[in-house]
């Protein structure tokens, strides 16, 4: 999503992180986030637990794809850093609507798997 940004206009996006306000920056650093990208702290998971955004289980976590994308990142020279916070804890991509519906709600098998971007930019129009 990042390298086709421009392509969501006007769009206001916010990423909601289930740590502390003070790892926003060092978030926001590690995966060289645009500025226009809001990033929010949601600590008590009142954002996951409203979208029905479980955690996973061990295997969901910690299984093949999981294990594969690491492995892709390491032949990349990425160096794989120590997971902050709740490894369990899925993500999801969630599209409002500007009066306020629920357009789009990606819930991922694991913590690799996001939507296409295609998929994202279709829920906007």
């Amino acid at each position: 999503m990042r390298d086709r940004f421009d392509r969501f206009g006007d769009a206001a996006v916010a990423v909601v992180l289930f740590d502390s306000t003070d790892r926003l920056d060092a978030y926001r650093a590690h995966l060289d986030l645009p500025e226009r990208i809001r990033l929010l702290a949601d600590p008590d998971r009142r954002t996951y637990e409203a979208f029905d955004i479980v955690r996973g289980t061990r295997w969901q976590v910690w299984g093949h794809r999981t294990l594969l994308a690491y492995a892709r990142l390491a032949a990349r020279g990425r160096r794989i850093q120590r997971h902050r916070g709740d490894p369990l804890q899925l993500g999801g991509d969630v599209i409002i609507s500007p009066d306020g519906r629920i357009s789009y709600l990606y819930r991922p098998p694991d913590p690799d798997a996001r939507p296409p971007v295609e998929d994202l930019l279709r829920a906007l129009r």
